[in-house]
């Protein structure tokens, strides 16, 4: 079975103590088990868990920052740059037919740490406008199961 979080990326980003309730500088720092699909020095991705469909993952910058306006310019590109190879990872893996990659700024911001929601898609799948039905994981193996088929997509595209 995969490890939830990795460790591999050991640095620790918790800058000061207002951070210390953020629910995403938890999963940085390795306090708050996630199922990681992708981490790099900037960058962390992992599996919502409650999705709205399968595979439906997370992207946030390791530093804290509540919204897109607060995202400093030199980490805007390696962000975007990883939320277009996870969609196309995620697409791959979850045989979708595309995907929604959407965002928000407080408002309906349920964690107030910056973060991009990709969902896989489908034709005809129910998804309409801004409402977001949830689908959570059958059990904690079909889960791993995504977690891995992600994780081998972006090994396939060179992540």
């Amino acid at each position: 079975m995969p490890r939830l979080r990795t460790r591999w990326c050991t640095q620790r980003f918790m800058s000061n103590a207002a951070n210390a309730s953020c629910l995403f500088c938890q999963v940085v720092n390795g306090d708050l088990a996630v199922r990681v699909v992708f981490e790099d020095q900037a960058t962390l991705a992992f599996l919502d868990h409650r999705p709205v469909f399968p595979g439906h993952s997370l992207l946030i910058p390791k530093q804290h920052y509540e919204t897109l306006t607060d995202l400093p310019e030199n980490l805007v590109e390696p962000l975007f740059k990883n939320t277009q190879v996870l969609a196309q990872a995620i697409e791959s893996a979850m045989e979708a037919q595309g995907t929604f990659v959407a965002m928000n700024n407080r408002i309906s911001q349920s964690v107030p740490h910056f973060h991009v929601h990709v969902v896989p898609r489908r034709r005809k799948d129910g998804l309409k406008g801004f409402f977001w039905p949830r689908y959570p994981y059958k059990s904690d193996a079909e889960a791993d199961l995504i977690q891995l088929a992600i994780r081998k997509a972006l090994t396939k595209l060179g992540r």
